[in-house]
């Protein structure tokens, strides 16, 4: 009882130790990795709690001074008020002006988001039911990547968010991500970067992060799809430019793009032969 208080605790405190992927009892968002990501924590911590924080304590302080200065026992005959011109003009000008303060900010995040800037890495990642799959169209890559099953985890592998072959990109670089389905809905989400977009069956949407520091992120497909839902993980490793270079070479022959276009022809012709 009291480590599972302890947890509570903790993750009302911001600590930059918050790793890649979520812990157990935590209540705010995972370390932000990209620009976006930190644009989305500003806005949620400086501007939309402050406000939800004073409009509750305003409501919360009415409520009770209403309940107490017009109580039955004060207020032996009731009020027969039914307009007045300045509240109504309040109530309706306070919010609009809340709603605006509020825009600016929302609008710029928005904006930054949308706008790709010129891409040193595309990628094209395709949801399945349920596994994504991966392209390096520049490169001539592709491959598949399943969650690796409880059994098969090592050492410090995350419980539903490890898999097989893991996405790699360099850091400080734009990643330009393509993301289309081949079934159902998915959504290809990175909470680390800030990245969520649907993925759509004969629609491609785009979406960009740029790493600002190495190491290995996580994510899940975020749009129920299906029975494994919960099973498509989405790993991305961050990795200096030598090391993004080095695992492009081995890439390049391990997940050749004609190999696998001719694997997937072979397998046709023995299930119409059998």
């Amino acid at each position: 009882m009291f480590k599972k208080f302890t947890y509570i605790i903790l993750s009302f405190i911001p600590v930059n130790a918050l790793a890649n992927e979520p812990k157990d009892w935590q209540l705010g968002f995972q370390s932000s990795a990209s620009k976006s990501m930190s644009d989305i924590v500003w806005f949620h911590d400086y501007m939309l709690l402050p406000i939800i924080t004073g409009i509750t304590a305003f409501v919360l302080f009415l409520l009770l001074y209403t309940c107490i200065r017009y109580r039955a026992s004060r207020n032996k005959v009731a009020s027969t008020t039914s307009h007045n011109t300045i509240i109504e003009v309040l109530w309706t000008l306070i919010p609009c002006l809340i709603l605006i303060v509020m825009a600016v900010p929302s609008f710029k995040v928005l904006y930054s988001q949308d706008t790709i800037p010129k891409a040193d890495v595309t990628i094209k990642a395709t949801g399945y039911q349920w596994y994504w799959g991966y392209e390096y169209p520049d490169e001539n890559i592709i491959f598949d990547s399943y969650m690796v099953e409880d059994k098969d985890l090592k050492d410090n592998q995350p419980r539903l968010l490890t898999v097989d072959n893991e996405v790699f990109v360099p850091v400080n670089k734009v990643v330009k991500v393509m993301i289309t389905a081949n079934d159902v809905l998915h959504a290809w989400a990175l909470p680390s970067f800030g990245v969520k977009r649907d993925a759509v069956p004969g629609r491609i949407n785009e979406t960009w992060f740029k790493a600002e520091r190495t190491g290995t992120f996580y994510g899940q497909c975020s749009e129920l799809c299906g029975i494994k839902h919960a099973f498509m993980p989405i790993t991305v490793n961050v990795v200096t430019g030598e090391e993004y270079e080095e695992w492009l070479k081995k890439a390049k022959i391990e997940f050749a793009k004609e190999d696998f276009e001719n694997n997937i022809k072979i397998a046709k012709t023995m299930k119409e032969i059998n």
